[in-house]
């Protein structure tokens, strides 16, 4: 019945990267080491995750047509990601200008380029109806999830991951099956008044899942890191365990857990089930450097019990 096991609307970027000995300060030039550039975005992230993990995956983007857009096309085809509503054209690709220093501290700037092109009139319902379910980001113009939730079939399951975080609508909030976020979004979804910024006020991430269950999402994932993560509908809220690894590098880790959470949701699994397959994929992904290029094949996932 469905052509793709999980469809991405979201963000395609090219990660310019450059290692320093310290950061810049306001009208200081700094050498850097040699530049590397790295496909990026988390639309694409959670595709090339998806796919590697052997999901059908395709991906609803918009890229230049430029040098930096034919690296992501290349990227994702060669993990296997559906690439036919990738589209061209609008602005240059989408860069995140990325400087580290010698404590892996970084300093980005996003120019969205292409990825603010991605309008509504890019929403097909045809599409959306060929996948069981639909992943978004916040890195797109939120006008466009808001249509691809206007137009979403019933049936079709949509997992949003709001990043970066901003207030949300209702009608977004009321199709999100789960909301996928961090601490820092939950923060920020909930009002800084509501955790303090620190996130401690006495009251722990499960009132956190509690409360933004009851802004209107049908179901509530909050990710810990090292930590796992925490399942809330309106059965209750479980802690889902992570696996200890020997962390590397945790970029785009959010992405794969999202992504792999998103797949095995489709394939009928229970919220809790899901979520502690998607903690030891972004556990596997910890464990080497970059992002994409990190993200793990079902098999190595299953190396994890061994």
């Amino acid at each position: 019945m469905y052509d793709y096991d999980l469809l991405v609307v979201g963000s395609a970027n090219a990660d310019l990267v450059v290692g320093v000995e310290r950061r810049p300060g306001a009208g200081e030039t700094v050498l850097g080491g040699d530049l590397a550039v790295h496909p990026g975005g988390k639309g694409a992230n959670q595709a090339v995750a998806a796919a590697r993990l052997g999901a059908r995956t395709a991906l609803l983007a918009r890229v230049g047509d430029d040098g930096h857009g034919r690296l992501l096309r290349d990227s994702l085809r060669s993990a296997g990601v559906d690439t036919a509503a990738v589209l061209s054209g609008g602005a240059p690709t989408g860069v995140a200008l990325i400087t580290v220093d010698p404590s892996g501290d970084n300093s980005i700037v996003v120019s969205p380029g292409a990825n603010a092109r991605l309008t509504e009139g890019d929403v097909r319902a045809e599409l959306l109806g060929a996948a069981r379910v639909v992943s978004a980001q916040l890195e797109i113009p939120l006008e466009t999830v808001a249509a691809v939730v206007r137009a979403l079939p019933e049936g079709t399951r949509f997992v949003l991951n709001p990043s970066p975080p901003r207030p949300l609508p209702d009608e977004v909030l009321a199709a999100c099956d789960p909301l996928v976020v961090n601490e820092h979004e939950a923060r920020v979804l909930l009002g800084d008044g509501e955790t303090g910024e620190s996130g401690e006020t006495g009251d722990d991430s499960a009132g956190w899942a509690r409360r933004l269950l009851a802004l209107g999402p049908r179901s509530v994932v909050v990710t810990l890191g090292a930590k796992g993560a925490l399942v809330c509908d309106a059965s209750g809220v479980r802690a889902v365990p992570s696996v200890a690894v020997a962390a590397v590098d945790t970029t785009g880790a959010g992405d794969a857990f999202t992504a792999a959470l998103a797949w095995r949701l489709g394939a009928s699994e229970e919220l809790p089930v899901a979520a502690t397959y998607a903690a030891r994929v972004g556990a596997a992904a910890v464990t080497r450097r970059g992002a994409q290029e990190s993200y793990p094949t079902a098999a190595e996932v299953a190396a994890l019990d061994a």
